[in-house]
């Protein structure tokens, strides 16, 4: 079992960047693959990054290359989103997700943070 709890989130200019963290419960954090996704009001959720449990293997949407850059720390069962150059339409909820079967851009991680807001204004 894993427990997400995410934090960073909050208001900026477009342009600007924040940092999304999340830590993660569990002995085993390090086994896990690692995801972003984040889900804007009336849309589905979509993906938006992941990193494969070494750390070695990254994977963006389209719509956040060059932009985000996720990472993590397996001393301390974090992961992070760096997101530079922000634009309005990356508003959403953001949610990290763990799984220890799947490294993709789909849904299928079993474990689920409660997501953390961020806004971008124009």
């Amino acid at each position: 079992q894993v427990q997400l709890v995410e934090s960073g989130g909050g208001l900026v200019q477009a342009g600007g960047s924040l940092r999304l963290s999340c830590g993660a419960s569990g002995r085993t954090f390090s086994r896990y693959t690692m995801g972003w996704f984040r889900q804007a009001p009336g849309k589905e959720r979509e993906f938006v990054a992941a990193i494969r449990w070494g750390g070695g293997s990254t994977t963006y949407a389209d719509s956040v290359k060059g932009r985000f850059t996720i990472s993590r720390d397996n001393a301390l069962n974090m992961v992070y989103l760096q997101m530079n150059n922000l634009k309005p339409e990356d508003t959403a909820v953001y949610f990290c997700a763990a799984s220890d079967t799947y490294y993709g851009p789909s849904a299928f991680y079993a474990y689920w943070g409660q997501g953390t807001q961020v806004t971008v204004s124009s």
